[in-house]
């Protein structure tokens, strides 16, 4: 039975391939459009300060960063190529997931159509982020799970536990899950595989692979827990549980149904009762995250193995020719008027029109340009988010030409947010600038212990910094971001003269809280 299982795997892979080249051509369309967002710019920085970990994310992103700009170059294209790589990745393991459960060609591709087309995955897996990432780790996780208990060979086991020690130095959450997958299979039948050998060396494997990290957050005063915790305070204790619940099913479109089916043939059916373990651990990840008030994003990573799930049962219940042809088109077409609103494959005036219209027409829609201050805008978040930077940065650079070379000697730039800064070192070297000094996010590990000058360039993300004039001989606004679309619209740039030795104070005593140094003293 188990060669036939491989026969049929290995005689679908062409099959497989042609939505993997769906998925490669669709970000191909994307992948120069808008600019850099700002998250990418600050994973892109991390790659030229390597370390085994930073204030908010696990290395990996930054060992990926420096490959990026080595191999391919510092262009939105080039950021963009391992994403994309990562996608169309988990496009191929979607595919070959349905195998395990042993469905057919109409199975693979309705599960492979979900993942390229459901809104939420497209708008998380083009982006240089930890996110697609992530997702894929998951993914050949719950593989690997799938393939160890369909053919009880300990070397499937042991790469998984490579995969969770590799998803840990990539994002926490695989924590998470890794934890989920074992309470599932202790609450399965499965559990039987927990007792071996095998599971302490998988364990092992794991451990040691996120060891190197584990040892960097305790040097650093656990920056994660820290993190976090700001991140639960400033962000998610506003996430209702109501509405976490509800974008689970918004962020997939129609495709919505092919989940729920797999997480109900998983849960009852007795073809994937084997694999009930994968439904368990689904469950326990969403009852953390609702309880926790976890963004709905943050259970994207588990809906490719519900997708793969979910094709294979709807493929059992279909036999019917028309019928098998009519499904995937109600299920995948309705995604198709939320694609260019998830994944930029339209220029910036398209999209703008698009979203006109739909705001006019469709009211349905308009949750996609909703904020996180709750207000609608032009854009969707993201793609507001990808605007405004050069100019910002060429201002920037306008105010430091105005000094003379005297003055530049001892002028320095100073970001209020990792973004700014993150702008400001990405377009650097094609403004010719000094680097510039940030205390937040990860900027606050190289920031310098001093921040003598007699010239400060102030990009500031209020428009009002009068609190500075106890502080500083004076300050002019010389510049800001003017592009309304952009999410820093409004963002000052401010030449500050002379600031006095209490502005030096108070820059070391934030730049100690910021690198969590003050813990030492506490």
């Amino acid at each position: 039975m188990l060669t036939s299982q491989k026969i049929s795997a290995k005689a679908y892979v062409p099959f497989i391939g042609c939505f993997v080249a769906l998925k490669a051509l669709l970000l191909l369309l994307a992948i120069n459009h808008f600019g850099f967002h700002r998250d990418e710019m600050l994973h892109l920085v991390l790659g030229n300060h390597l370390d085994w970990g930073y204030m908010e994310v696990p290395p990996f992103i930054a060992l990926l960063a420096k490959i990026s700009t080595t191999v391919f170059g510092s262009s939105v294209a080039a950021a963009r190529v391992f994403p994309a790589i990562a996608s169309a990745l988990m496009v191929w393991f979607t595919g070959l997931l349905v195998t395990e459960f042993g469905g057919r060609r109409f199975a693979i591709a309705l599960a492979c159509l979900c993942v390229i087309f459901s809104p939420g995955m497209a708008a998380s897996g083009y982006l240089f982020q930890p996110v697609v990432f992530d997702q894929l780790w998951w993914l050949v996780a719950a593989y690997l799970s799938v393939k160890y208990v369909n053919t009880n060979q300990p070397h499937y086991l042991y790469w998984l536990g490579a995969v969770i020690g590799l998803g840990l130095l990539t994002k926490y959450t695989m924590g998470f899950f890794a934890g989920a997958l074992l309470l599932g299979m202790l609450l399965t039948p499965q559990r039987g595989l927990l007792w071996r050998r095998e599971m302490l060396i998988t364990i092992a494997i794991s451990t040691l692979i996120f060891l190197p990290n584990v040892i960097w957050q305790y040097l650093h005063h656990w920056p994660v827990a820290t993190h976090m915790s700001m991140l639960q305070k400033q962000q998610l204790d506003y996430v209702k549980p109501a509405d976490f619940i509800i974008q689970q099913f918004l962020m997939h479109g129609a495709s919505f149904i092919v989940w729920i089916t797999g997480l109900g043939y998983m849960l009852f059916h007795k073809s994937l009762s084997k694999y009930r373990f994968l439904a368990f651990a689904y469950i326990l990840v969403f009852a953390f995250l609702l309880k926790m008030n976890g963004k709905a994003y943050y259970l994207l990573a588990a809906y490719p193995m519900l997708f793969a799930a979910g094709g294979y049962g709807i493929s059992t219940l279909l036999k019917n020719y028309l019928l098998r042809l009519a499904v995937p088109l109600l299920l995948i077409l309705p995604n198709l008027l939320l694609l260019p609103i998830a994944l930029p494959i339209l220029t910036l005036n398209q999209t703008l029109d698009l979203i006109g219209y739909y705001r006019r027409h469709a009211h349905f829609m308009r949750f996609t340009v909703t904020w996180e201050d709750q207000k609608q805008h032009p854009l969707t978040q993201d793609y507001a988010d990808m605007l405004g930077w050069d100019e910002m940065v060429a201002k920037t650079a306008a105010a430091y030409r105005a000094l003379s070379p005297e003055q530049q000697k001892h002028t320095v730039i100073f970001a209020d947010n990792y973004g700014e800064a993150g702008a400001l070192a990405t377009y650097q070297k094609k403004y010719n600038l000094p680097q510039a000094i940030c205390l937040n996010s990860s900027f606050a590990l190289w920031a310098p212990e001093s921040l003598k000058a007699d010239y400060i360039i102030y990009v500031s993300d209020d428009n009002d910094v009068s609190d500075l004039k106890p502080v500083v001989e004076s300050y002019k606004r010389v510049g800001g971001v003017d592009n309304k679309l952009s999410r820093e619209y409004g963002t000052g740039i401010f030449l500050i003269k002379h600031p006095s030795p209490v502005l030096e104070k108070i820059y070391k005593q934030h730049r100690s809280e910021s690198r969590l140094e003050g813990s030492k003293d506490k």
